[in-house]
């Protein structure tokens, strides 16, 4: 320990990345790999029949090459189309801007399908108001679980990625990971003891986001 300190008081510098081998399996193994090549952005004016006024209409070119085995099989191109009324952003961040949505389209998602918030199963509005807000508090938990996890110098680029991780997680999958795990309660002395009866494969992260609370 004292020689790992003293390493990263001295160097300042952060730990060389390891390298990453995910694109070494895919060239071996033959599956199918799409590769990014070019994007080219452009813009018009357009006008819809029954409209008084125009939009602009952002249209983002995607050339795209498909390999196996480090050959190319074919290329495609896809377009990809944005409507907006804004005058004042560029073209790039018009598309900056509809990319960044994707993730509350996510969150939508996850609050309908995953704490159930927007099912509104209830007789009335107040119930319905309640029950969103309750579940709502259970999907901001996971997320303030996740940010408050504590990161170690030494370790920082592994425990920023784990914080990531379940940022991202789903909320069925958090609760398989972190809540439905069975455990023991001892209570010994002054010291009250969890001891978790299962192994999950973020047992590890829980244990740092316990320890961090």
């Amino acid at each position: 320990m004292r020689k790992a300190e003293l390493a990263l008081d001295e160097e300042k510098k952060r730990r060389a990345k390891q390298p990453r081998v995910k694109q070494s399996i895919v060239e071996e193994r033959g599956y199918k790999d799409m590769r990014l090549e070019s994007e080219h952005i452009a813009e018009f004016a357009h006008t819809p029949a029954r409209a008084k006024k125009s939009y602009r209409m952002i249209v983002l070119r995607k050339t795209i090459t498909e390999e196996r085995y480090q050959r190319s099989l074919s290329t495609n191109i896809r377009y990809f189309f944005y409507v907006t009324n804004d005058p004042d952003l560029t073209a790039e961040q018009v598309v900056v801007e509809a990319n960044e949505r994707c993730n509350q389209e996510n969150l939508i998602a996850q609050l309908k399908g995953g704490v159930r918030s927007l099912t509104a199963p209830l007789n009335t509005l107040e119930a319905n108001w309640a029950l969103m807000v309750t579940t709502t508090l259970a999907w901001s938990l996971k997320a303030w679980i996740a940010l408050t996890m504590p990161s170690s110098p030494r370790w920082q680029e592994r425990h920023d990625a784990e914080r990531e991780q379940v940022v991202r997680m789903d909320f069925r999958t958090f609760v398989l990971d972190f809540m439905m795990i069975p455990a023991q309660i001892v209570n010994t002395g002054r010291r009250l003891v969890y001891r978790l009866l299962a192994w999950r494969p973020c047992a590890h992260i829980l244990v740092r986001a316990l320890e961090g609370s």
